[in-house]
């Protein structure tokens, strides 16, 4: 059987003391006699006594907690991203509760409701592949508990939010490709309701546009999970093309590493008879064979600015103005997948 966990109360009774002048003793509260906070924090280590905080934010309206929902921390995107949150939320004293949605709605909406059980002062969220709309979100606006998006939010969406400029990103990708002289350049698109591969996508559009080059739908492959499989599968259809293409520019890394993969298997070497960009500067794309052409979406930037903007919303009561967006400039990473040394 689990011990009673030691309460003020226990402290009180055994000193003989009333519930208040233990709790002030606490506290350090100026009014308590040096010899009575010694008295009470001597038993309390005794009692092995730890305080409720969860009480005491109940009590004062807020818990110095912030809500981080994201699909998952298995890449380098997610990781540098909470290393930037972390680093402004603890300057301002705030803890942070991480939840993973692991791309699923159903789990994304049960993060909702854990934190909001938890009694967190607001909610950072980067959306799961297949949230397709925000219901599980409206019991959290309902109490005005401020909420900030970032990285994905849903095409349309009118809430507070930090991103990359995604779509900057797709053109100035598919444009470093152009320059190398490619004609047949095919794009890896995720799902198009979230912002981040809608824009990537269009990016890619308006470059090949910019340059006079047609759009060519057989070179655009829509995958599911932007994975390392999807990237591999990716290739075997663009392949059987009667005329495959020559460049790729992938919305994620991890799916261009599978195409990278997938191609030398081929026995086709990147970049001389294809090219090869992705996005997302992962660890691993400066470790791959050739080193991977990329786009960097200042991962830290970006979580200390979400966590920043939802400060601001807290600490303001603003969650029930305009909604704000702050959009990140991203920056082209030119490395050997895509360029003739």
């Amino acid at each position: 059987m689990t011990p009673k966990r030691a309460s003020i109360s226990d402290i009180a009774k055994e000193l003989k003391l009333a519930v208040s002048t233990v709790s002030r003793a606490l506290s350090g509260h100026s009014r308590i006699s040096e010899a009575t906070r010694q008295r009470v924090w001597q038993l309390a280590e005794q009692l092995d006594y730890q305080p409720n905080h969860l009480a005491a934010a109940l009590r004062k309206g807020r818990s110095n907690t912030l809500g981080v929902i994201l699909p998952n921390i298995d890449g380098h995107f997610f990781a540098l991203v909470m290393k930037g949150a972390e680093a402004v939320a603890n300057q301002a004293g705030f803890n942070v509760m991480l939840c993973q949605s692991n791309e699923d709605h159903a789990h994304e909406a049960k993060n909702v409701e854990t934190l909001m059980n938890a009694q967190v002062d607001g909610i950072l969220v980067s959306l799961a592949r297949n949230t397709h709309d925000f219901q599980h979100f409206e019991k959290a606006r309902q109490r005005n508990l401020p909420l900030v998006f970032f990285d994905r939010i849903l095409d349309g969406s009118e809430v507070s939010a930090v991103v990359v400029d995604d779509q900057r990103g797709g053109y100035e990708a598919t444009r470093h490709l152009l320059a190398q002289g490619r004609r047949r350049i095919a794009h890896f698109g995720g799902p198009q309701h979230l912002n981040i591969f809608k824009d990537r996508y269009a990016g890619y559009r308006q470059a090949l546009e910019e340059a006079g080059v047609p759009l060519e739908e057989e070179l655009v492959v829509l995958c599911h999970d932007m994975s390392l499989e999807d990237g591999a599968a990716g290739i075997r259809q663009l392949l059987d093309l009667p005329q495959p293409p020559d460049a790729i520019f992938s919305s994620g890394d991890f799916t261009a590493v599978g195409a990278l993969d997938a191609l030398k298997e081929k026995g086709l070497r990147v970049p001389q008879d294809v090219a090869l960009v992705g996005f997302g500067n992962e660890t691993f794309s400066s470790l791959t064979e050739p080193k991977l052409t990329t786009i960097d979406q200042r991962c830290e930037e970006m979580g200390g600015a979400a966590i920043r903007l939802l400060l601001e919303m807290i600490q303001h009561d603003t969650q029930t103005r305009t909604p704000r967006k702050i959009v990140l400039r991203p920056e082209l990473l030119k490395r050997a997948s895509s360029e003739l040394v």
